[in-house]
């Protein structure tokens, strides 16, 4: 969803920081709602009593502590890898044969799409 966001903000013009600090600031409520809403899902099952909890115990821990740990990750990694891949694309450009100076943004071919 972030780097579905910044895309479409990077083509109206605006550079890579630009856009996925906008993608943040814009996508980071969604993202959170719909994760709380698989994790608060999986409480019963992580804290439940009764009758074959001891089997469904771990799995309700397993989504919880996957959904939080995956979560962190995922919103301190995104913006650098989407940085890291826009700086990746402009080294490319310019040495590609013909293009000498950096390309503008109407350009580069965007594989997303």
């Amino acid at each position: 969803m972030m780097i579905d966001f910044a895309l479409e903000v990077e083509r109206t013009g605006k550079t890579a920081e630009e856009a996925i600090h906008e993608a943040a600031l814009v996508r980071f409520r969604p993202i959170m709602m719909t994760t709380a809403a698989a994790m608060l899902g999986a409480v019963p099952l992580a804290f439940g009593r009764g009758v074959g909890s001891e089997i469904r115990r771990p799995l309700g821990i397993a989504i919880v502590g996957g959904l939080i740990v995956s979560q962190a990750l995922t919103l301190y990694t995104t913006p650098v890898v989407y940085l890291y891949m826009d700086h990746f694309k402009d080294l490319v450009v310019r040495h590609l044969p013909g293009k000498r100076t950096k390309a503008k943004k109407e350009e580069v071919p965007i594989f997303a799409d």
